[in-house]
C-alpha cells in the first residue's frame, strides 16, 4: 500500500533540483526525527549516489532501477519499494509518465 500522507512534519521549502530539473524533491523531518524526501523524476536515466541506506517507495508512475555492481534492471511502481545500500550508487530509468516517490533514509 502506498503512503498517502504524513502528519506532524517539518518541510524544507527550498526544492532539491537535480539533473537540470529532471528530478525535484523536498526534504522533511517527522516529529520523531526521521528524515525523508518526496519528489518526482521526469522521463530520463539518472545515476544517484547514497550516503545512508535508502528505501524508495513508488507513489505513482513506474521506474526501472539498477543497483551498482549488477547488470539487471528491475521494475518498480506505485505501492512498491526497493532498497539501496548506503555509500553506493544506482541508476534509475523513467520512460513513461513521471515517477513520484518517497525516499526513506535509514
Amino acid at each position: 500500500m502506498t503512503t498517502e500522507t504524513f502528519a506532524d512534519v517539518t518541510v524544507t521549502t527550498k526544492a532539491n533540483v537535480y539533473f537540470d530539473g529532471k528530478c525535484v524533491s523536498h526534504g522533511f523531518t517527522q516529529a520523531d526525527g526521521t528524515k525523508k524526501s518526496i519528489g518526482v523524476i521526469l522521463p530520463s536515466t539518472l545515476t544517484f549516489s547514497t550516503g545512508a541506506p535508502e528505501i524508495m517507495e513508488g507513489v505513482s508512475g513506474t521506474c526501472e532501477y539498477q543497483l551498482a555492481g549488477t547488470t539487471e534492471w528491475k521494475k518498480s511502481g506505485a505501492g512498491e519499494k526497493f532498497s539501496v545500500p548506503g555509500n553506493a550508487s544506482f541508476q534509475i530509468r523513467v520512460t513513461g509518465e513521471p515517477y513520484s516517490y518517497i525516499c526513506h533514509f535509514g
